[in-house]
């Protein structure tokens, strides 16, 4: 406030002229609309080519039925051609959401974000080099199906299409829940924490990839919880609120707290013009004058 004031003196403007000005200089930086359309749509594209891709890819292998086989002759299972192209898929995708977070859109999520990303570099590459391939597989598939109904909900979103930007997301959010907090712990993380133990003794991979199997867990809870009070939510209102997850920017969120601050501020410059012109009309009533004053935003007699 100090600056402002100082600032205002320089140039002799109103201090509001000031913060409005600042206000327009920051949302110049802002992502645009279709910035946020067109990185929606492209990851998409992504998660619905590489979700399809996967389920062409294990479709015909054993343990995507059984999840018992993701161990059946380890360690030595052989890569296959089309196992190795679909992980350099996801690979390469994860990398360049870590190449490209400086310029994509900031979201309320980012260090959870940071912290997906990391563990999920981490998890593909260590699964490969320890021959976890199977299991690997099962926690791409798992993702992937997810959020191929997250990306059109941000995208109709952008389009003002609510009705459907909201059915969608009721789809998005039971299909997160049943693959994060129950298809993802039965699958994986049982199977890689009890069912590897029949096989073979623990060793420096087995606790390691469990590790990054329960951080990724542990983010699903997070998120979980923030969708489900958005179900919540839509279900007392009847209309959703801001993506809680991740499609809601931190810039957004100051500007909601200047537009109050500005109202209030506003509200509270209007009243006391009113009171401030020597008397308040009230109905019935002569002018108050030197006969009231105000207090606690109400006028009373002395």
């Amino acid at each position: 406030q100090g600056e402002l004031l100082s600032l205002a003196k320089q140039c002799d403007l109103p201090v509001r002229k000031v913060e409005k000005w600042f206000r327009r200089r920051r949302n110049m930086d802002r992502p645009s609309l279709s910035k946020k359309f067109s990185e929606a749509c492209w990851r998409f594209t992504f998660y619905i080519i590489s979700f399809f891709t996967g389920l062409a890819v294990l479709y015909d292998k054993p343990w995507l039925w059984d999840h018992r086989e993701c161990w059946t002759g380890y360690p030595q299972q052989p890569l296959q051609p089309s196992l190795f192209w679909y992980y350099m898929l996801e690979l390469s995708f994860y990398w360049s959401l870590v190449f490209t977070l400086p310029f994509d859109v900031k979201r309320k999520d980012f260090k959870e974000q940071i912290v997906h990303h990391a563990a999920t570099i981490f998890l593909i590459s260590f699964s490969y080099c320890a021959n976890y391939i199977r299991i690997g597989t099962l926690v791409m598939v798992i993702h992937d199906a997810s959020d191929c109904f997250l990306e059109p909900t941000k995208i109709f979103n952008y389009m003002k299409w609510k009705k459907t930007c909201d059915s969608l997301f009721m789809i998005f959010s039971a299909v997160f829940l049943i693959s994060r907090l129950v298809i993802y712990p039965y699958t994986v993380l049982y199977n890689t924490y009890y069912y590897s133990m029949e096989i073979f003794q623990p060793f420096f991979g087995y606790y390691f990839v469990n590790v990054l199997l329960i951080i990724l867990q542990l983010l699903h809870v997070f998120w979980s919880c923030l969708i489900i009070h958005m179900v919540y939510k839509f279900i007392l209102q009847g209309t959703m609120e801001k993506d809680m997850r991740s499609d809601t920017e931190e810039s957004d969120k100051d500007e909601e707290r200047d537009k109050i601050r500005e109202k209030e501020k506003n509200g509270i410059t209007y009243f006391s013009n009113v009171t401030s012109n020597g008397y308040i009309q009230r109905t019935g009533s002569a002018p108050l004058n030197n006969r009231a004053h105000l207090a606690n935003g109400h006028a009373k007699e002395r």
